[in-house]
């Protein structure tokens, strides 16, 4: 799993096949399709692994906006770790089946998670717009590096991502 986690990761899903991962892992294609019974089957497990944990969106949390906020803006710091569900998504989204797979890994765990997180009306829409603007904010920091976002204060750059989650977090009127 964790040369398959790597692999997908680095390269996306058109990037790289079985026998490659197979390969890193020190075992054979037909071992790998035997528990997973396809690169497809492997890439949904990969998909779940890394969009499981509760890395962005908190479980329990007094202040929803700010503590995601926080966790953003240090996950997209230059000496973060790049291996992440965020990377995976960027590099595999083109193929279709792999943004099926994708779209419904984020449905299941984050999008879930920050749905459930959020009260009032139109939960769903308002969780899914709060993932636009994580993803943006990682994409223009973390993968072009724009310098305004790049070089950014961090505590500053918490505080102004907060500051737009909270109109996500808040219930409309």
């Amino acid at each position: 799993m964790d040369s398959a986690v790597t692999a997908f990761t680095r390269h996306g899903y058109d990037g790289v096949g079985v026998r490659e991962i197979a390969t890193v892992a020190g075992v054979t294609a037909m071992l790998v399709n035997r528990y997973f019974g396809s690169k497809e089957g492997l890439f949904t497990e990969v998909v779940d692994v890394l969009f499981a944990p509760p890395a962005m969106i908190p479980t329990e949390s007094a202040n929803l906006a700010a503590d995601t906020a926080r966790v953003l803006v240090a996950r997209t710091e230059p000496d973060a770790d790049h291996l992440g569900p965020f990377e995976l998504l960027l590099r595999s989204a083109a193929n279709p089946r792999a943004a099926e797979i994708v779209r419904a890994g984020i449905a299941k765990h984050v999008g879930a998670r920050f749905t459930a997180a959020l009260d009032g009306p139109d939960a769903q829409e308002r969780a899914e717009l709060g993932l636009a603007l994580l993803a943006g904010t990682w994409l223009m920091r973390r993968i072009i590096g724009t310098p305004g976002l790049r070089d950014a204060e961090p505590g500053l750059l918490a505080t102004q991502i907060a500051r737009m989650l909270e109109v996500i977090v808040r219930p409309p009127a």
